[in-house]
């Protein structure tokens, strides 16, 4: 019979040993985490405080930039604190609210994103039924599901993550707490662990992929095949090029670690691919949509223009 351990804490083994690298990622996690915060922060207030951003549109690029806060926040501050000290504990119950959020936050952001590609369809293809069919109160609608939705799936991993005993090293090997490192020190049954993992995590992404995909084939169908206009296909995809970059930014690293069947030699590949979908990807979503979009752009420029009369 197995040795059960109680469990009180973890001790995160964080990106490297190395001591004299640490404080190199110390300034590009700071830098990142700061850029994040300020940058979704600035779209906020812009959205919320320009009236000619008040659409559809905007208000599920409102709810990504609050995501984006939230879902950087879960992780890095614990990492900037691992970083500098060599306690890198983390508690159990701190553990488990740590994965609880950032499966409900990155959960919400799969949904939302769909959701946008919808709008820009709804946008394109039924232009004079945009404001019936995205009303003010579809839209909030949309989003509680989304936000709803994935709080309760989240939940489910939580919960079931949270049954485990476990029995080996206590040594998690990632820099925060997800369910497939923590699978690995499980000695209990982590069947029906690994298959909501692959199944659900893997059906909710992936349907939420394709039902953004269709979405934009759609849009490209309607109007080579409907109004045989290159420049009005040329419009549209610039239009909804900057929410291309960020499906493609947040669904290929998340693919890569939750439907790849797991191998004990693929947690090192996976601490990787999480820094990009859990660092990288809430900085880059504020810089793509600000750069590439003239409204925001135009909204930017009033708004501090005004500030500095």
């Amino acid at each position: 019979m197995e040795n059960v351990t109680t469990v009180n804490e973890f001790l995160l083994l964080g990106l490297t040993s190395v001591q004299e690298l640490q404080p190199f990622f110390f300034v590009i996690f700071l830098v990142l985490y700061l850029i994040s915060l300020v940058g979704n922060g600035a779209i906020l207030v812009i959205v919320t405080s320009e009236p000619k951003l008040h659409s559809p549109m905007y208000f599920f690029l409102g709810n990504l930039s609050c995501l984006d806060i939230c879902y950087s926040s879960v992780t890095l501050p614990k990492v900037l604190i691992t970083l500098l000290s060599t306690h890198r504990t983390i508690s159990f119950l701190g553990c488990i609210t740590q994965l609880h959020f950032f499966h409900f936050l990155g959960c919400s952001e799969a949904t939302l994103l769909a959701m946008m590609a919808f709008d820009r369809f709804v946008a394109i293809c039924y232009p004079l039924r945009y404001t019936v069919i995205m009303s003010p109160q579809v839209c909030v609608l949309l989003a509680a599901v989304a936000w709803l939705t994935s709080f309760f799936y989240a939940l489910m991993h939580s919960v079931m993550t949270a049954r485990l005993s476990f029995c080996h090293s206590l040594k998690l090997n990632h820099f925060f707490c997800d369910v497939k490192p923590l699978l690995e020190l499980a000695c209990s049954n982590t069947l029906l662990n690994q298959w909501l993992l692959t199944i659900v995590t893997g059906s909710i992404a992936m349907g939420a992929f394709f039902l953004t995909l269709l979405s934009y084939l759609y849009v490209v169908g309607f109007l080579l095949f409907e109004h045989r206009s290159y420049r009005m296909l040329h419009k549209a995809l610039s239009t909804c090029a900057s929410h291309l970059m960020v499906v493609c930014l947040f669904y290929g690293p998340v693919g890569f670690t939750y439907i790849r069947p797991a191998s004990a030699t693929s947690m090192t590949q996976d601490r990787m691919v999480a820094v990009i979908y859990s660092a990288v990807t809430p900085v880059m979503n504020p810089l793509i949509y600000t750069l590439r979009n003239k409204e925001v752009r135009l909204a930017l420029k009033k708004i501090f223009g005004r500030k500095f009369c």
